[in-house]
């Protein structure tokens, strides 16, 4: 019998036990007066493992009296602060959030998501997110996929605390939390009695008020856990060619492939990326705030269940998001490195979450969506997004691209070159295969697919020349260097940069010094450090 409560391991008790005690003692030691001037901070799972090292929580803030009357926390002056901070006290601000657009095809309109979504693109994409609602049902529920077509199916959820506000260290154990095996079953019955005991009532309510409830329980709610089952290996879409949602184009293990996706021409599915994966939640089980790896677009179906609120940025306010998250929710001693891209390297880890009232206070866009079963969600390249749960779901996504996304993909790529970040993509390889499809198009075909796709085949030109230019640019300054000995027209695919794990597809540089490869922006940038410190230069060492 499952219990209606989450259940947590003796190890995770033990994490929890460890972090009450650290921060008791912290509220023993410092007097109200003192923290009144400390800057708050919110950081949570968001339920997605953390990318790297680099991502992890360092963040040292105030002493968090928040106050369980049951268990961890104890209620006092300090986590009123926390409500003052974060508008716990007022929650009118969630009313101002305008909703996304809201699309509804037909089923002509709704025949190839890519073709689709191409022609929504220049409008949806202002908004960051947008909703569209599908004109076809599955007929074979999520859940008899899961638990017939896909036989012994369980899963492990992570264990999201609803409320911390100190980040240091000790607190990294807060993200690895490991919750139960369940099945969907199981895992339904638990949430489904955690929603009764706290609602007196297993139906639905209104998601206004809930929004508040979420928002209340962050700033110092009673709650002391939620359980989430996030990055789960599968897919809920059924493989019966009776199930019309199934076997349309829209399935979300075919999408990858279609014709106008740009990742058919990756070598290897990466999960979650090619391949979906399943979000199964509970009541209040939330994303953080997040942009998509390497800019990608993104498409969550509502399977089944309760809905959930999502909140999104535009693409085009990304860096002013990121200036309100480093100067008002990150204090400075967390921030790995200096300028715009601090902030982003600790979004990457998916760990920080905040109310966007904060936003709003920063003329920041933000607008929401209320997703239901049935309902599709897209985000947009470099569009910002987070959301919860209004109760037990399950829902699937996965990443996709089409030419359009180039230039932000490439934007992507040079962050996390900066960051010395391993890319999960070849942009630069699929950009030049994107672009030799391209050119290969006869010119009938080009004019009759001009209307359809002219902004993606845009992107992809100007894409190729713009990195064309820059390795002729390199080339030259490399030959005029005298350094080169010879260059090798024999192509090794794509290799990393040993100094800041850039791609390199088109070219790289061999140096006799240095065993690994370098790519041309150091190459070119780095010319008098070549000479200045390569022990082996006699005039000739590339």
């Amino acid at each position: 019998m499952v219990a209606g409560r989450v259940c947590l391991s003796r190890e995770t008790r033990g994490s929890l036990e460890i972090l009450k005690q650290k921060r008791l003692r912290r509220m023993n030691s410092t007097s109200v007066p003192e923290i009144t001037n400390v800057k708050n901070t919110m950081i949570r799972s968001g339920g997605d493992a953390l990318k790297s090292a680099s991502c992890g929580p360092r963040l040292s803030g105030n002493a968090d009296s928040g106050a369980r009357g049951s268990g961890f926390f104890k209620k006092g002056a300090i986590s009123m602060r926390k409500v003052d901070k974060f508008g716990a006290a007022d929650l009118d601000w969630t009313e101002k959030i305008p909703e996304c657009p809201v699309y509804y095809p037909t089923k002509e309109e709704f025949e190839d998501p890519l073709i689709y979504l191409q022609k929504i693109a220049p409008s949806a994409s202002k908004f960051g997110i947008c909703k569209i609602v599908s004109p076809l049902s599955a007929s074979v529920p999520a859940g008899v996929v899961l638990m017939k077509e896909k036989g012994s199916f369980k899963f492990t959820t992570r264990v999201q605390p609803l409320r911390l506000a100190d980040w240091d260290t000790d607190d990294k154990v807060t993200f690895f939390m490991s919750g139960r095996n369940y099945t969907l079953r199981d895992f339904e019955k638990m949430a489904n009695k955690v929603f009764a005991r706290r609602y007196c009532s297993a139906g639905s309510l209104p998601a206004t008020y809930l929004e508040k409830e979420f928002w209340q329980e962050i700033a110092g709610g009673k709650t002391e856990t939620v359980e989430y089952a996030c990055d789960v290996d599968g897919s809920a879409f059924s493989s019966s060619p009776n199930d019309q949602l199934g076997k349309s184009k829209w399935n979300l293990k075919t999408l990858s492939q279609l014709p106008k996706s740009v990742l058919r021409l990756l070598g290897n599915a990466i999960p979650g990326v090619t391949d979906p994966m399943l979000y199964i939640g509970m009541l209040f089980s939330m994303f953080a705030w997040h942009v998509e790896d390497h800019y990608l677009y993104s498409i969550n179906y509502h399977h089944c269940g309760a809905s959930k609120t999502w909140y999104g940025i535009p693409g085009h306010a990304a860096l002013d998001f990121e200036k309100v998250v480093r100067e008002h929710v990150y204090t400075n001693d967390i921030l790995s490195t200096e300028g715009e891209d601090g902030a982003f390297d600790i979004l990457l880890g998916k760990t920080t979450i905040f109310p966007p009232k904060i936003l709003l206070e920063h003329n920041v866009p933000v607008y929401k969506a209320i997703q239901k079963p049935g309902d599709f969600v897209i985000t947009f390249p470099r569009a910002y997004h987070s959301g919860f749960s209004h109760g037990f779901n399950c829902g699937e996504a996965v990443n996709f691209a089409i030419g359009d996304w180039f230039p932000l993909g490439a934007v992507a790529s040079r962050r996390y070159s900066l960051l010395n970040r391993i890319p999960l993509l070849p942009h630069e390889e699929l950009l030049c295969k994107e672009a030799m499809l391209l050119s290969s198009v006869s010119e009938r075909e080009d004019l009759k697919c001009l209307s359809g796709d002219g902004v993606s085949h845009r992107c992809i030109k100007v894409s190729f020349v713009n990195l064309m230019r820059f390795q002729h640019r390199a080339r030259w300054s490399l030959t005029k260097s005298k350094g080169c000995e010879s260059a090798s027209m024999k192509s090794q695919g794509t290799v990393l940069c040993g100094f800041c794990k850039r791609d390199c597809y088109v070219a790289f540089i061999r140096c006799n010094c240095y065993l690994h490869p370098i790519c041309f922006l150091h190459g070119v940038t780095g010319l008098s450090m070549w000479k200045e410190l390569c022990y082996l230069f006699k005039g000739r060492h590339f």
